[in-house]
């Protein structure tokens, strides 16, 4: 079977290096800039790095949560990211792997994009994704470093496992294989949810497409797709270990911590337009062509039921389907990464649109195109900047100063009225806390119990995150917990209440610090769930060394394969190595 659409042979692909180029434009300066810092997640994926800098082979991490495993969040951005550190500092080193992950997703979206459209449609959708509402949205809003850095590594996966499945390409396995392994080594969710989305219409586009009428037979298709399950599946269970026994150990059985992104976006439609309208920007417009299209070419049906699934499962609670697939993971979930999931497969519709419109109005489609690109971009940056995760702007070097001093890092603390800004203070200090900002790495009753999130942030959860404060203050001498830093007057009562007193005041009073007298000094509570020596050399070792195996092995050369009448055959990879872009 012929691809869906044909070119003229004029039309060539817009330049691989051209669309480099417009990712180092576009969001180097953002990246310079330090814009993500104020995302959600940006400094929590800084803290879990500054922990690897000084502790690569110890994955326990005694500052948040009494004490707590990092070996429940695959390590493979944060590695990276304290590996840079020494030479770019904790912050730009951050911003340097973002912006890796934003030129590898350019790449793994012509890729992906080549299995289903012509080269020149590739390339639109490859220019596409430089200006992604959702991209833009995880990296400057939401700060989901692993999701960021695990999406394209897939992506570039995936025309390996279909050269593997329809030519039975041994080096094809292999670099599937090492890719598949170095994506699970970066994401979790990406790996038990999002992997699916994008390899199931691969094994279908295997039978759909043909080449002078030839087809995979059943079974070399069942034998070289078990094989490179199993394969796969053996090397992730190795290389992520750790993750597996404290899954197993220590199952996330906590209270549901509720999300704004499982809302009903109609009901709540201030959540829809931070969940939906932003991330999707001006593919909206392109939503009836994906389905038409979709529809109508038989070999692009799969893409377009995965692009499906995965865009009601992101609307959350709009609709009953987020619950009927993912069951009670839809409570610890939360749906963005969903939405970001099913832009990327909407990426070689996309694609084909704009390849469509250009050919046929030329300069006034380049125009509309470039303004709704523009246009996606800019809101999702602008949204960040309006709607910042991290709006407190404040500094916490004084508070870690004090922490520092006079030996008050004996005892363990919490904040209140911080906001993110909890990581950025335990980056910081040596000092330990019963608060934290990784939900499944908390293990303490008092938190677990409630279905409230961080503690700095209690009063936003209502009488769950209330709650849980006020166990967490009356149980202060099992867990040697004798400071309060308030930043919000709102919780002197409760604290008054329980027993506590003001004792000293930072950045002009802004900062209140609240002690209980006779509290002994912070002693390990949670040792028991201490990885043993073993884990922490696998922890350092397999997830990095994994993702260095990656990079040796995709240099090796493909192996070309021929067509029936004997001429060469060039697959995406091909095209991407050897410089060949056009058709």
């Amino acid at each position: 079977m012929q691809r869906a659409e044909s070119i003229e042979p004029s039309q060539r692909p817009i330049p691989l290096a051209l669309i480099l180029m417009a990712v180092v434009v576009v969001h180097l300066p953002l990246l310079l800039m330090k814009l993500p810092l104020k995302s959600y997640d940006a400094n929590f994926h800084i803290f879990f790095a500054s922990h690897y800098v000084h502790n690569w082979f110890n994955p326990w991490n005694p500052k948040w949560y009494a004490g707590f495993s990092q070996t429940t969040y695959p390590p493979l951005g944060q590695q990276w990211t304290a590996l840079l550190s020494p030479i770019l500092g904790l912050d730009f080193a951050y911003m340097a792997v973002q912006f890796t992950a934003i030129l590898l997703l350019a790449v793994g979206v012509y890729r992906f994009s080549r299995l289903w459209v012509s080269p020149r449609a590739a390339s639109f959708a490859a220019l596409a994704s430089v200006f992604l509402g959702s991209e833009s949205f995880l990296v400057y809003s939401a700060g989901q470093l692993g999701t960021t850095c695990a999406a394209p590594i897939y992506l570039n996966a995936l025309p390996f496992l279909f050269e593997w499945l329809r030519h039975g390409n041994w080096r094809s396995f292999l670099k599937a294989s090492v890719l598949f392994t170095a994506a699970a080594a970066a994401h979790h969710a990406t790996l038990l949810f999002g992997s699916f989305f994008f390899a199931v219409p691969i094994l279908a586009l295997v039978f759909l497409d043909r080449e002078e009428g030839e087809r995979v037979s059943t079974p070399a298709f069942v034998i070289r797709t078990v094989s490179i399950v199993v394969v796969v599946g053996c090397a992730i269970a190795i290389v992520l270990l750790p993750f597996w026994i404290a899954l197993i150990h220590y199952p996330v059985t906590q209270t549901p911590i509720p999300h704004p992104s499982r809302a009903n976006y109609i009901l709540s439609p201030q959540w829809g337009l931070n969940y939906f309208i932003v991330p999707y920007g001006a593919l909206i417009v392109a939503l009836p062509f994906i389905f038409l299209r979709g529809s109508a070419v038989v070999r692009l049906r799969p893409l377009l039921l995965g692009f499906w699934v995965a865009f009601l499962v992101g609307l959350g609670g709009t609709t009953p389907v987020g619950h009927l697939v993912l069951g009670r993971a839809f409570e610890v979930l939360t749906m963005e990464r969903f939405s970001y999931w099913a832009t990327l497969l909407a990426l070689p519709f996309v694609g084909l649109l704009a390849s469509e419109l250009v050919d046929r109005y030329r300069t006034g489609a380049v125009v509309g195109l470039t303004v709704a690109a523009a246009f996606s971009c800019a809101l999702a940056v602008a949204w960040a900047a309006y709607k910042p995760a991290d709006a407190a702007d404040f500094n916490v070097n004084s508070v870690a100063a004090w922490l520092n001093r006079d030996g008050h890092d004996q005892h363990r603390y919490v904040t209140l009225g911080f906001g993110n800004k909890v990581a950025r203070l335990a980056v910081l200090t040596d000092a330990s806390s019963v608060d934290g900002e990784w939900n499944s790495g908390r293990m303490l009753p008092e938190l677990t119990r409630h279905g409230g999130g961080a503690l700095t942030s209690s009063k936003y959860f209502g009488k769950q995150g209330l709650d849980a404060l006020r166990e967490m203050l009356q149980h202060a001498d099992r867990y040697g917990l004798k400071w309060v830093f308030v930043r919000d007057p709102y919780y002197d009562p409760l604290l008054s209440f329980a027993g506590w007193r003001p004792v000293d005041n930072l950045e002009d009073k802004t900062i209140t610090i609240w002690s209980k007298d006779g509290v002994p000094p912070a002693t390990p509570v949670n040792a028991p769930q201490m990885p043993p020596r073993w884990q922490g050399l696998m922890w350092g070792i397999f997830p990095f060394g994994s993702s260095i195996l990656a990079i040796l092995v995709v240099l090796i050369p493909q192996k070309k394969h021929y067509d029936s009448r004997g001429e060469v055959s060039y697959t995406a990879d091909d095209e991407l190595v050897s410089g060949r872009l056009a058709s």
